[in-house]
């Protein structure tokens, strides 16, 4: 199906501001919907984000709007980047408006606290008359910072249905994002929620000044947990080694651009997770996401250390040095697990 050159992004954070800026390169003109008048009128008057991306000039194919309706109505394609709290509300208002075969593209990382559910099956709840193969989840190592400034980019798109992915794909790739597809769209979104989880754990290795070993480890055993939740999930294990696994993974354990790596280094320095949060001005989606995953291991009976011993750090009130000994001084084990081997052996054959 062709779109046309009317896309609507939801909403005008760093990401969905610099998602827009790669569809205006496309050439489309794109509605930015933000519920704050004074962001619209800025982006409308001056071309300018400054609360999330300064000294960033957007395209004049950017027009902002605070009226829901006006972004949605007519449009082809809705580029969700709402935070995972606010997913089902956004929703279920676009519904009235929103076309019948639009594709709906979600770029959010994190799960809906209370039900535990991806991003696709709260849209799916929310949108019940809409064909579910509509629905497209975008991840990977993508840092808006850099996408805005047309750094090389590398993405996957997934749906359940390889025409929907193809014409996501072809609406986002340009010379500086690359696009790639793929149809596992549980694990494209476990992968993309959970490493925020890794990546608040490698701020405060980098804060404790723990050194490129624990780090190295962190992620490593970090990614081991991605696959052993995601797997009995029902994802396929070569999903997280992948752009939605192992690359997001890099990108947000390793760069202080990642809110969520951020916050765990200030965790580290002895600031309070209300203040943490606070100071940050931003939705850090990995502190909601510890604790979904923390209540999924316990539904889905997996073993997962990390996110265990994170959770009481954010939320039971445990010391992050004596987390680090704790993971440390657990009764040893062998580096493959048992089931991921099972696994990946039914994958190949």
């Amino acid at each position: 199906m062709a779109l046309s050159n009317k896309v609507s992004v939801l909403v005008a954070g760093s990401w969905g501001t610099a998602l827009a800026s790669v569809l205006a390169d496309n050439g489309k003109q794109v509605l930015l919907w933000s519920r704050n008048e004074e962001q619209v009128k800025e982006i409308n008057a001056k071309h300018t984000n400054h609360r999330f991306l300064q000294d960033v000039e957007l395209s004049p194919l950017i027009v902002a709007t605070h009226s829901l309706q006006e972004a949605v109505v007519d449009a082809d394609a809705i580029v969700m980047v709402v935070p995972s709290a606010g997913m089902r509300d956004v929703a279920a208002q676009i519904r009235p408006f929103l076309k019948k075969d639009a594709l709906i593209i979600h770029a959010t990382k994190g799960f809906e606290t209370g039900t535990l559910k991806r991003m696709t099956e709260v849209l799916s709840d929310e949108l019940p008359e809409h064909d579910p193969k509509r629905f497209v989840v975008l991840s990977g190592p993508s840092h808006a910072e850099e996408v805005i400034q047309k750094r090389p980019t590398t993405v996957v798109v997934a749906a359940e249905d390889l025409e929907a992915a193809e014409a996501a794909q072809d609406l986002m790739i340009n010379a500086y994002f690359r696009v790639y597809t793929n149809p596992d769209v549980a694990g494209v979104e476990i992968g993309g929620a959970l490493k925020n989880i890794i990546a608040l754990g490698a701020g405060l290795t980098d804060g404790l000044g723990f050194g490129d070993n624990a780090k190295a480890a962190l992620m490593t055993r970090g990614l081991a947990e991605i696959a052993r939740l995601g797997a009995t999930m029902g994802a396929n294990p070569l999903t997280f080694a992948g752009l939605a696994g192992i690359g997001d993974l890099i990108a947000t354990c390793t760069s202080q651009h990642s809110r969520n790596w951020r916050a765990g280094n200030k965790l580290a320095k002895g600031i309070a997770l209300d203040e943490v949060l606070k100071e940050m001005g931003m939705v850090v989606e990995g502190v909601k996401t510890t604790k979904a995953a923390y209540e999924l291991a316990q539904r889905y009976d997996v073993v997962m250390p990390i996110t265990h011993e994170l959770h009481n750090v954010l939320f039971e009130g445990k010391s992050p040095q004596l987390a680090a000994q704790d993971l440390m001084g657990r009764v040893r084990t062998h580096e493959i697990e048992e089931v991921a081997v099972e696994t990946t052996t039914k994958v190949f054959k």
